[in-house]
């Protein structure tokens, strides 16, 4: 019984260790079902409070807790199962009580000192707990500020949106705001916009897949969302590229390809099911008289449109395809504030895409290009 406790404990200990390395450490999406048990565990609650039949400003406050929350819950976790773990070794190792073994692997891990170590594997044993319960403390005392700060970096760009696209965004407001100010016409003016967001896009790919929390992370204002952001600037990219002749194709187009890229990722690690290579004429949640309506509202504004609207829908559809399932699902799964094109369809009433097991690989290991940046 003492050497399957001893080996229960060290295996505690040792898969306690890797998933905080997983988590803090290591810079890339790294499944750890320890860390999705704890944010799963503590989602069910904050869900229960905030149910849809909330109004959403409740909604809201609530979710907002729910990432620092789960936060501060990793790591009170982590010093558990080490201190569980230690205590199952001690007791595996040592001839004392089950409740000396906890006794002793408090005082180590803490390094408080008040239980004594007589033995060799006593001291050693108290030694490597101290060792790891400072490095625990310590990898959270890094985490946090990596993780605000790259929260920080994200919400600059979001908060910038709402000049641009107004509150809630929508594609339509950011032309319209661009046309009044001549920015449209300004090719250097609107190729640094979309340039910006690529960029942004590929931070947030990098920090949301570093650091999965930051998807659960609100904005400061309950109607901004990343989400939503990320979304009003692919249709407004979509839209230049599909209706405005002789504008900035090519930034528009690459802003797109790092936008679509980047939500796919960050689907792809929670398990999100989407087709890898849709079809341009595949459905969207877009509808055909949705998209007349604000073909004939940039036509009221006077500005020069493409000759064959059939072939602008049919362009529009061709790059919103590659990223309508995933947008709708990230702003479900967020709780994303209202915005037109995005959360406004993406109600719990509508179908939504499966989700796989969680860690399950997809079944396309590479991620295609579905579509030539020359064509949607």
């Amino acid at each position: 019984m003492r050497a399957v406790a001893f080996i229960a404990g060290l295996v505690i200990v040792a898969g306690t260790v890797l998933s905080a390395i997983r988590t803090v450490i290591l810079p890339r999406a790294a499944q750890s079902w320890l860390t999705r048990i704890v944010f799963t565990a503590i989602r069910l609650p904050f869900s229960a409070i905030a149910s849809p039949k909330q109004p959403y400003e409740r909604r809201d406050r609530v979710l907002a807790l729910y990432g620092p929350v789960a936060l501060i819950a990793l790591p009170l976790v982590w010093l558990t199962n080490v201190l569980m773990g230690f205590t199952l070794m001690i007791w595996g190792l040592v001839s004392q009580p089950l409740g000396d073994a906890f006794h002793f692997s408090v005082s180590s891990l803490t390094t408080l000192g008040f239980a004594p170590a007589d033995s060799l594997i006593e001291r050693v044993l108290a030694f490597l707990a101290a060792a790891l319960g400072l490095s625990l403390l310590a990898l959270m005392i890094t985490f946090l500020p990596s993780i605000y700060t790259s929260f920080a970096r994200r919400e600059v760009q979001v908060g910038q949106l709402e000049v641009r696209a107004g509150s809630p965004p929508s594609a339509l407001t950011f032309l319209e705001r661009y046309h009044l100010i001549g920015a449209l016409d300004d090719l250097d003016e609107l190729d640094s916009t979309f340039q910006r967001w690529e960029r942004w896009f590929a931070e947030v790919e990098e920090s949301h897949l570093t650091y999965p929390a930051l998807v659960f992370f609100r904005s400061p204002q309950p109607e901004r969302s990343w989400v939503t952001a990320a979304g009003t600037m692919m249709d407004t990219a979509s839209l230049v590229t599909a209706c405005l002749p002789r504008r900035a194709v090519g930034s528009a187009g690459l802003c797109l390809r790092s936008g679509y890229l980047a939500l796919r990722r960050i689907a792809d690690f929670f398990g999100i099911e989407f087709d890898h290579d849709p079809a341009p004429d595949d459905p969207i949640s877009i509808e055909r008289g949705e998209f007349d309506e604000v073909w004939d509202q940039l036509a009221e504004m006077g500005l020069e449109l493409k000759p064959d609207r059939d072939q602008a829908w049919r362009d529009f559809a061709g790059w919103r395809v590659n990223y309508d399932t995933v947008l709708l699902a990230l702003a479900d799964v967020t709780v994303a504030p209202y915005a037109p094109w995005t959360s406004d369809r993406s109600a719990p009433s509508r179908d939504r895409p499966r989700v796989r097991r969680f860690g399950s690989r997809r079944s396309h290991p590479g991620e295609p290009d579905p579509v030539p940046l020359d064509r949607p």
